[in-house]
Parts: C-alpha cells; structure tokens; sequence
C-alpha cells in the first residue's frame, strides 16, 4: 500500500501524496512547536515542510522510513528559521504599571499548545533511546527550557531525549558526525537537568486544587492565591519580558494587578501543553459582554502550583475560544 500511494504522488497525485504524509500531521507540528516554541510558527513550518516534501518526493531514496524523511526536512527548516534574524526582542513598555520583576526573561516567544492538538498524534511509540515521557516533553516548564539551548542542541536533545533517535539516526539527519552529536547531547542534557518537576496529585486532589483556583484567581485573592503556590512560584507573562518568582514578588505582582483589575469575572476551561488552563474573560462595563483578555496556565508541582503562565488572545482559534460571551 505504502509502495503504490509513493508511486502515484511521485507521478503527480496529491491525493496519494496526502493520505501519505497525513498521518504524520499532528507529530510533525508538534516537533516544530518544541523546536520553535510557538504554535503560529510551528503550524507555518509544518506547510513549509508539507510543500518542500511534496516538491522533494523523488529524493526520497527509501533509505529510512517516510516518517525519518519527513522530520529530517522538519528539523532542518526549523533550524533555518531559529537562525534566521527574523524573530526581534519584545521591548519592555516604558511605563508599565507592575511591579519590579525578578528578572526580564528570555523566552518571549512563547505559546501554549492545545491539548485538542495532541489528540492527532498516533500512539507510536518512541525509539528505545527516548528518556522523555510524551507528557513530559510537551509541558511549558520543558518547551520553555528548550528554548534556551543553542538550535543544534536544541534539534539534538529533541531528536535522541524525545524521539529516541539513535546517535547515529541522528548524525545522518542532521549532516553531522556522531561524535558532534554526542558532544551536543551532552551539553544539552547538563542545561535541562532542573527542568523536572513531580509529578501532579491524583484526579481526585487536582480537581479541588484547581477549583480552589478558579475562586481565588476570578476574586483575585491574594492571600488564598499564594496560599495555592509553591514558595518558588514562577509567574510568567510572554511575550512581556517580566517573570515574577517566589512569594513575595509573585504577591506584590497579584496585589497590583487586584488594584488594575478588580476581579475577573469568568474563567473558561481549556488544556494546554497537558496541563490546567482557561480562557480568561473579563466583562465590558459599556456593553456588558464578556471579552477574552488571555489565557492562563499553571503546572502542578505536587498538591501545589508552581508556575503560572499568561499569554496574550493570538492563539484562542486554537483553542475555539470566542472572542466574546454573553
């Protein structure tokens, strides 16, 4: 079957080639979104991939499998992307009314990853030198540790921690030597060692933490909300370079933004990069309809949160979550 649909997309057939490379849709994008660190870049790359593999099929040898062709083209074009000079720092807003932050961060890129996207991913299995659970390898606490290594490290640790790629594999798509290979490796599991977190508490315990949440985040109670954080909280804000972290700065962040906002007036659950997240709304006191302002995510630590994640409304399609709500 495999054989037959090649011959017919290398003889033109687009349909063939598509009931080809389908299939590989939903991990392919993923891969790109952990390269790249953006769901909007990762789904132009994927088209970009789709279009270089359609017009490269006769190249394809059968040497390795479609699926190892198909990331070779994924990795190296994200790569080209990642050292291209198209992506400009977020300046910081000259008068913005928060509170000095902890430090400005350097991953401004960032977006969360519908949960509802993993769903087009197949069960396959990672190669055997995989050391990354799937859950593990899409949180926001991993993508964003990815994002501070080198591109060549980065497209390394992805392809060997993740995929499971053999050292070797991984040699021949990247058009390196083993040995670069493994000195990249080995450089970019030294930098990932504290981006581990444990695991979060059973279904029953998640759901009262998370409702206790809900409550205190739409009132914006400061004191409940911290009472629900870890005492090495990370708030984070992208593509705002501001990261609050610890108690007391990520209180002197929330009483500021209670003093901006009042409350929230309604939150919607989503998941995101298989953690808790939700649509944040707040009402129009003109109109009084619900308009989107962001959405949040938090990742679990234990029975408590440990970081919490704000990112702008650009991805809410992703989400299907409306712009506005009666």
């Amino acid at each position: 079957m495999m054989a037959e649909l090649l011959e017919r997309a290398r003889s033109g057939d687009q349909d063939a080639f598509g009931a080809l490379v389908k299939p590989h849709h939903g991990e392919l994008r993923v891969h790109c979104y952990r390269m790249l660190g953006s769901l909007q870049d990762a789904e132009d790359a994927l088209q970009e991939v789709l279009l270089a593999a359609w017009l490269g099929l006769d190249g394809f040898a059968g040497r390795s499998s479609l699926r190892t062709w198909l990331y070779r083209i994924a990795t190296n074009r994200c790569l080209t992307l990642l050292r291209s000079a198209g992506r400009q720092p977020v300046a910081a807003p000259a008068n913005a009314p928060l509170p000095e932050p902890s430090r400005l961060g350097e991953v401004l890129w960032l977006q969360p990853y519908p949960d509802v996207l993993l769903e087009e991913i197949s069960d396959r299995m990672p190669g055997p030198e995989a050391r990354y659970e799937s859950r593990e390898a899409i949180s926001l606490a991993f993508v964003t540790a990815v994002q501070l290594l080198p591109p060549s490290q980065r497209a390394v640790l992805l392809l060997r921690d993740v995929l499971g790629y053999r050292a070797s594999e991984t040699a021949e798509l990247l058009g390196l030597t083993e040995d670069a290979v493994t000195s990249a490796l080995k450089r970019a599991r030294a930098k990932m060692t504290a981006t581990r977190s444990p695991l979060p508490p059973g279904p029953l315990e998640e759901r009262a933490l998370l409702d206790r949440f809900v409550t205190a985040f739409t009132e914006l109670d400061v004191d409940a909300l911290i009472a629900l954080m870890t005492d090495d909280i990370w708030v984070r804000m992208p593509p705002l370079p501001f990261e609050y972290r610890g108690s007391d700065a990520v209180r002197r962040f929330f009483t500021v933004i209670r003093t901006l906002l009042g409350r929230i007036d309604r939150l919607v659950p989503v998941r995101a990069n298989g953690q808790p997240a939700w649509g944040e709304y707040m009402r129009d006191r003109t109109t009084g309809r619900l308009h989107l302002a962001g959405i949040v995510v938090v990742g679990l630590v234990g029975d408590k949160i440990g970081e919490f994640t704000r990112f702008e409304t650009v991805v809410a399609p992703y989400f299907m979550l409306p712009r506005t709500l009666d």
